[in-house]
């Protein structure tokens, strides 16, 4: 049976939604697109405008970029008619989405850069806000995600940019159906992707269901009008998931029907704060409610979550700096407030503040907790809900508290449905992993000691329980030097950060300072810093899996310290991180060590942000609670664990390291020092299923090898040597190959990341696995340089994943130091040094373009420099000089004002879309011909893009 084609799968959608309610509309071009926007917007506004004021609608609508169009499509624009009268065009209707107009059509042709055709457009009052892309079943849905960035490149810009105004894209193969955001290209990966699901989670994935589940009229008015959000801070669009959608439904239910309390399980890492902030938005509309506090128990969680609420919606909420100003966002109108539960419990509790809360006693109070299993289990969630006698709490939790994980105080074993009722929504760990919203954990346990006496015997890290073993400095010692050893493999030669989780701060000081003393030896350059609170009730919490919150970041008395010596301890090592940094942090004070806190955090956070400089990087974060709980960052790859860690605790702390982020980041590497095997099964039992341990942690490196070996025989059988890589008949063989080199990669990512991991145990050698990569990388190259041709290649809707390729790793820093080397190097092996230096530029996909330039470089430049010190500052010299020399070419060849032209390529730089053809010919001495116009624009944007790629593209760091 042939695969079923394309044409079907879109005449049988446009079928099904014409069935769902959709008006059946033809529109072929442009032209035929503005006529219809004209009549839908007077069908919905309930008038008629003239081609006068059709013009000054389209003008208005024409302004801005994806992010501006997405609230110019939500406000109203106030146009002046032709007789004088003024009046308010609206586009979309927010709040009753059931009045706004439905239509699809199919095949809409435009030409920008190149002529395309999109396949199924949904228009809403005339707008297209959905796009769906399809693809033959059998093909990659990939593809499809390719094809509409395509378009994004090549044509949604023209005609008044209304393409720009999509909300949501669909990409379907039939088979597999995913949803996402409308963003830039350069904010857009396919791991942003959305499968829809069913309440219970089950995935939605053939395209006729998700088109009756998803495509209806109701939902998704609903879902563009209440759950397209706008993060102001990263000026993108963000589309909640299946499971944040339900949660949040499920809340808004449980106010409007009545007074029961509940909680939401989402395991860790699914974007808790994006959910409750728009459960807390939808409420505060509701007019009797009078207040929504959403509470956080430490400070630095109140400040991440403010910054983050803050980025959905602009000033939503104001942070308070004390009790006082709380209980003044109390007596005042805004209707949504953001706390830590420390001044919450202050504010209800304390006397001289009873006078300003007292109105507030029966007052319909909404309140929301974030990660409810740390801040609701002492006396302080019985304080509030005495004082608050009309409050509705709901909780957030990734990892609820169960009888099992439950921890006695005062009011005895209490556990999350104790305290918050019924869970209205889970969604676990399993979940989140088969949907790809978090990865799987790589866990490694490392170190077996043997018992001296009549025989030796193999024990197991867990089975030796004596303190002295366990903190014995030649442990610590040989723990280090495995980290060291083993940190580049880890984190991709340092493109990701480690937190590194110890017992107690004896421990974590005895490990900073092997750290330290081993770096002033010249054995490691690893950016090493730590945090712990100093203050009186810190205790060793060695076997305590709930990590406790970090009373010094949350309460307001002064602090008392544990010693002199610890704090001395950590403000010499703060000194130290001053020293790496040119900063001036300390522990005088709460604030000054708060400020400390935030800047660790910060520079772990931000290092995954496209501007982020090497010189701000940091390696290992030696912690005891600190950050394994509630802390998110996307580079973040690795946990070292010298700890005992179970339930809650420990999925936490494992889930610092999960978080998507790329296909370079194929799983959070755990590497533990202590045997958690049975804790973690116990962990992974109680908080998914439990049979769930395969869905969770990567399968052995012996299973993952023989994956390889599969993907092998796969590439093999297509291109059984390198050289016949070059008479591969037609391009469909070469993406045959393209997706078995790939899928060879992919096995190999996750084969690299493990300790044991030797190119002796596999059937191919490292050489010959570079000789194919070039290969890989050749035809990426090819597919760059044909944008020319009138006809798209089919290869450019392949995703190469080059991000599995070095990606950033052996950049433009890492050759200037082997050019240092080469330069100490004697005559005989340095010949040899130099063609591996051109090998791995060859190789590496952001030095490509750059090859020629540093070939030149270390044959004209490098003899000449007598001091290696120097060879940064010359190389820095001799690139500024080629830049100047390439740019008065290209503008010589080309006919073009050199200080227009510059100005054209930094606002390139800056914004990532591609000039417009005009925008360039005001930059030449004469307009060309509309006869030569096309072509010869072309050709200056394809030189201008080739200028920034090898000139400004990979040069930081």
């Amino acid at each position: 049976m042939t695969a079923q084609p394309e044409a079907i799968l879109e005449n049988n959608l446009v079928k099904q939604l014409t069935d769902l309610g959709y008006d059946r509309v033809i529109i072929q071009d442009e032209e035929m697109l503005l006529a219809n926007l004209k009549s839908q917007l007077e069908k919905f506004n309930q008038t008629s405008f003239t081609d006068k004021e059709f013009g000054a609608i389209l003008n208005h609508l024409g302004k801005g970029n994806i992010f501006e169009k997405a609230k110019t499509l939500r406000d109203r624009f106030q146009l002046t008619k032709d007789d004088g009268e003024s009046v308010y065009v609206r586009f979309f209707d927010n709040e009753y989405w059931s009045n706004n107009l439905y239509q699809v059509t199919n095949q809409i042709a435009q030409e920008g850069s190149f002529k395309n055709r999109y396949d199924v457009t949904i228009l809403i009052n005339g707008l297209p806000l959905v796009q769906i892309e399809l693809k033959r079943r059998g093909l990659e849905l990939k593809e499809a995600f390719n094809q509409i960035n395509r378009y994004q490149r090549h044509s949604f810009w023209t005609n008044h940019g209304l393409f720009q105004y999509v909300q949501l894209f669909v990409i379907s193969n039939g088979v597999n159906t995913k949803y996402y955001a409308n963003n830039p290209i350069s904010t857009l990966t396919f791991k942003q992707t959305i499968f829809w699901a069913k309440e219970n989670n089950q995935k939605i994935t053939e395209l006729s269901a998700f088109a009756t589940d998803f495509l209806n009229t109701d939902h998704l008015g609903h879902m563009i009008s209440q759950y397209v959000v706008h993060s102001e801070a990263h000026k993108i669009l963000m589309v909640l998931r299946p499971y944040q959608f339900y949660a949040a439904e499920a809340i808004v239910r449980q106010v409007h029907s009545g007074k029961d309390n509940g909680y939401i399980w989402h395991t860790t890492g699914s974007g808790k704060t994006l959910t409750s902030f728009k459960a807390s938005q939808i409420i505060m509309d509701l007019p009797d409610v009078h207040k929504v506090v959403f509470v956080v128990d430490r400070k630095d969680l109140d400040y991440q979550t403010m910054k983050e609420f803050n980025s959905f919606k602009k000033d939503s909420v104001d942070v308070t700096n004390n009790t006082s100003s709380l209980v003044k966002q109390f007596k005042d109108d805004k209707k949504l407030i953001l706390t830590t539960i420390q001044k919450l419990n202050n504010a209800v509790a304390k006397k001289r503040y009873e006078a300003g809360m007292a109105h507030l006693r029966d007052q319909r109070m909404v309140f929301i907790f974030d990660e409810c299993h740390r801040s609701q289990f002492g006396d302080t969630h019985q304080t509030i809900t005495t004082f608050f006698r009309n409050s509705q709490l709901f909780g957030f939790t990734g990892t609820p508290i169960f009888a099992d994980n439950a921890s006695k105080n005062e009011l005895g074993k209490r556990t999350t449905k104790d305290l918050f009722g019924s869970c209205l929504h889970r969604y676990v760990i399993t979940d989140a992993i088969r949907d790809q919203n978090v990865l799987k954990f790589g866990i490694e346990y490392v170190g077996k000691y043997k018992q001296k006496g009549n025989t030796f015997i193999d024990i197991e890290v867990e089975d030796i329980d004596k303190k002295e073993v366990l903190e014995s400095p030649k442990r610590l010692e040989k723990i280090v030097d495995y980290i060291i050893a083993y940190h580049d493999l880890k984190t991709h030669r340092k493109d990701y950060s480690a937190i590194f989780a110890v017992s107690s701060i004896d421990s974590v000081m005895a490990y900073y300072d092997i750290f330290q003393q081993k770096k002033t030896a010249g054995e490691h350059d690893l950016r090493i810093a730590t945090i712990f609170t100093y203050g009186a009730n810190e205790e060793d919490s060695e076997a305590m899996g709930y990590l406790p919150d970090d009373s010094l970041l949350a309460a307001e008395p002064q602090v008392a310290y544990k010693s002199s010596h610890t704090r001395d301890k950590l403000e010499s090592y703060i000194g130290d991180y001053n020293q790496m940094y040119n900063t001036s942090f300390s522990t005088k004070d709460s604030q000054q060590f708060e400020n400390y806190f935030k800047d660790l955090s910060k520079r772990l956070k931000e290092r995954e942000k496209i501007n982020f400089q090497d010189k701000d990087r940091l390696d290992i974060v030696l912690v005891v609670n600190m950050l394994l709980t509630g802390f998110d960052a996307k580079k973040v790859n690795t946990l070292y664990v010298d700890k005992h860690l179970k339930h809650h605790g420990l999925i936490q702390a494992f889930s610092r390291t999960n978080r998507i982020l790329n296909e370079q980041k194929s799983q959070g590497n755990i590497l533990s020092f202590r045997n958690l095997k049975k804790s973690t099964d116990d962990a992974i039992a109680l908080f998914s299923n439990k049979d769930a341990r395969e869905e969770i942690l990567l399968p052995d490196y012996g299973v993952i090898a023989e994956k390889f070996d599969e993907a092998y025989e796969r590439l093999i059988s297509i291109v059984p040597t390198v050289e016949s890589v070059d008479d591969l008949p037609s391009e469909e063989e070469e993406m045959a190959f393209v997706q078995a080199f790939r899928a060879l990669m992919r096995a190999k990512n996750v084969l690299g990341a493990f300790t044991d991991f030797s190119w002796d145990d596999l059937p191919i050698d490292e050489q010959t696995f570079e000789d194919y990569k070039s290969k890989y990388l050749d035809l990426y190259d090819k597919v760059k340089s044909d944008h020319q041709k009138e006809k798209a290649s089919i290869l450019e809707d392949i995703d190469f994943e080059l991000e599995l390729i070095h990606r950033d790793e052996i950049n433009v820093a890492y050759i200037l130091k082997l050019l240092a080397g080469l330069k100490l190097t004697d005559t005989k092996e340095a010949a040899k040094q130099k063609k591996a230096i051109i090998d791995m530029i060859t190789g590496e996909i952001t030095l490509r373009s750059k090859r020629e330039l540093i070939e030149k470089f270390v044959e004209e430049n490098l003899p000449k420099i007598k001091d290696v010190d120097n060879i940064p500052d010359e190389f820095e010299k001799f690139w500024t000089d080629q830049k100047v020399l390439a740019l008065e070419k290209l503008c010589e060849e080309e006919d073009l004002d050199k200080r227009q032209f510059q100005a054209l390529i930094d606002a390139y730089i800056y914004s990532e879309q591609e000039p417009l053809r005009d925008e360039v010919f005001k930059c030449l001495d004469n307009r060309p011909s509309v006869l030569q116009a096309r072509a010869i624009g072309e050709r200056i944007i394809i030189k201008m893009k080739a200028f920034v790629e090898v000139f400004v593209h990979g040069m930081v760091g």
